[in-house]
């Protein structure tokens, strides 16, 4: 099996760890512990695996084409906070669930976007180029997004003892991270540890989520009754996130394949780096987390119907947009 069938076929390997998770965590529930503590460091060699692939060092690659990356940025953190604010109204007014849909909706992802743009015909390069600047703008970014529109339950969630540790989960990665890119870039040789770092995302997500769910069996339990509620929103997210994709490739004039990875990146969100978030909030918050998970799977099925409808209807001619 080379990568790209591993990738193509992750959402069966996560929904796997899931019920293998939850039958576990059923069967042995004195296992929660143990698996709560094994969660952190699998979490922080995931985001390390993740991060390696990021060119963090390559910023201004990023701004060589103005036209895309003003698309990719307006639509990324302008537009889709205010669609999220939108969306989020339709929900009940309980503060974990709607922390857990804006953590989860309001950051752009940095990774498996790449996979799906290059399935989907669109410009990969292109697409390598934008993540550094939607991996730095979402950090600086999302506390504002959530200052706005969580309201005054968020600073009781989120103090500064609970959001430390999360921090040093994701900083910490992003920095050894950075280290690695500069002493992989050192010499062409080392380029092969990138590439064997490039099929650790998926076993190693798969193993999250597989804890979490083993660690939350209850909190999954609590938050089945929710599925009604926010699967139908994250899939309306995804069907407007395309369209707002659309417009803008029309009205910044993209060509076709920078159209379809516009299309790819406003679609898929960064789960993994608001995860530890989430997994930090007191008790009684638990369902953010498992809110999180849930729309990792929507939005994995949904890129397979992207994969279809993007390049065969919104984006399937190669003249300019």
């Amino acid at each position: 099996m080379d990568r790209l069938t591993l990738e193509r076929r992750q959402v069966w390997a996560y929904l796997s760890a899931i019920i293998a998770g939850l039958l576990a965590g059923s069967a042995w529930p004195g296992l929660g512990p143990v698996f709560e503590r094994m969660l952190w460091p699998t979490l922080m060699l995931l985001l390390y695996a993740t991060f390696v692939q990021v060119p963090l060092l390559h910023l201004r690659e990023a701004f060589r084409d103005h036209r895309f990356v003003t698309a990719a940025l307006v639509g990324n953190f302008i537009l889709l906070p205010a669609l999220v604010w939108g969306l989020v109204q339709w929900l009940p007014p309980d503060p974990a669930l709607r922390l857990g849909v804006l953590l989860v909706l309001l950051v752009p992802c940095t990774d498996w976007f790449i996979t799906f743009s290059q399935l989907g015909g669109g410009n990969v390069p292109r697409a390598i180029a934008l993540t550094p600047v939607n991996l730095l703008l979402q950090l600086l970014l999302l506390p504002v997004y959530l200052w706005l529109m969580a309201g005054t339950g968020l600073s009781a969630a989120l103090t500064p003892a609970e959001v430390w540790p999360a921090l040093v989960v994701v900083l910490l990665p992003l920095a050894l991270a950075a280290v690695s890119e500069r002493w992989i870039e050192a010499r062409a040789e080392r380029a092969v540890l990138r590439e064997r770092l490039a099929w650790w995302p998926v076993p190693l997500l798969a193993l999250v989520v597989f804890l979490i769910a083993g660690a939350q069996v209850g909190a999954v339990r609590n938050a089945l009754g929710l599925m009604p509620l926010i699967v139908p929103l994250f899939v309306a997210f995804l069907l407007l996130a395309a369209l707002i994709a659309r417009g803008l490739a029309r009205l910044m004039r993209l060509p076709v394949d920078q159209g379809r990875t516009l299309a790819f990146s406003l679609g898929t969100r960064n789960s993994f780096v608001v995860l530890p978030f989430a997994l930090t909030l007191p008790a009684g918050w638990d369902v953010a987390a498992v809110v999180i998970v849930a729309q990792s799977l929507v939005e994995l099925f949904g890129m397979l119907f992207y994969l279809w409808w993007v390049p065969r209807r919104l984006f399937k001619t190669s003249r300019a947009m």
